[in-house]
């Protein structure tokens, strides 16, 4: 993807980048394609890094970077302002992925699963085992007819922790979605899912 959609390079949020505003595109000079009031609703940092990829090199089809530019930012945004819930309980998004992942699955996991179900390195959830262990919300048993192996399950205080936050923290993203409607969020989720699921089969990504 052509350099200017990462999060870092996309400006303060609202603030068009200085010198891509309307009179950018001159007298007689066509806006790029997908750029206009009709296509974008409202505007975005990506929007405005698109126009002037569209000045400098409009011999190029900036579409992919409509898409992937703002996906990339709302996780930026998402990551700045973080799980305000999470982060009153005490725990990381990381955390909370693997004490959730043994409340949904409701059994035991070893930590190679708990790495494949939450997209993780194997080295990253021995870590997060390890505090989550020390802070009593996690035990680990070996295995019995194995000792390289080990199977981990919530504790009660862990459980109850898992079942107070997660309200919370559902509260906590339907404010973040409350600009748009549900069928609106419905058909985001679906498409997003579609991507997703497509990267998934495609892509050969280090885990987190």
């Amino acid at each position: 993807m052509p350099s200017g959609t990462e999060p870092s390079g996309a400006g303060p949020v609202g603030k068009a980048p200085a010198g891509t505003g309307p009179a950018d595109t001159g007298p007689g000079r066509k806006a790029p394609a997908g750029t206009g009031p009709a296509d974008s609703p409202a505007a975005d940092t990506v929007a405005a890094v698109v126009r002037q990829w569209g000045v400098v090199r409009p011999d190029l089809d900036t579409g992919p970077m409509e898409v992937i530019g703002r996906v990339n930012r709302c996780a930026a945004l998402l990551q700045q302002a973080e799980d305000a819930p999470l982060r009153r309980a005490g725990l990381t998004r990381p955390e909370f992925d693997v004490l959730g992942t043994l409340r949904r699955t409701g059994h035991e996991l070893t930590p190679s699963e708990i790495a494949r179900e939450t997209f993780s390195s194997g080295a990253a959830v021995t870590k997060r085992l390890k505090q989550l262990t020390e802070r009593g919300l996690v035990e680990r048993r070996g295995d019995t007819r194995d000792r390289r192996v080990a199977h981990v399950r919530l504790t009660d205080a862990g459980r109850d922790l898992v079942d107070g936050v997660l309200p919370d923290q559902l509260a906590y993203e339907t404010g973040v979605l409350s600009g748009m409607d549900r069928d609106r969020q419905r058909e985001l989720a679906g498409l997003l899912g579609e991507l997703l699921g497509q990267l998934e089969g495609r892509l050969r990504l280090p885990r987190a």
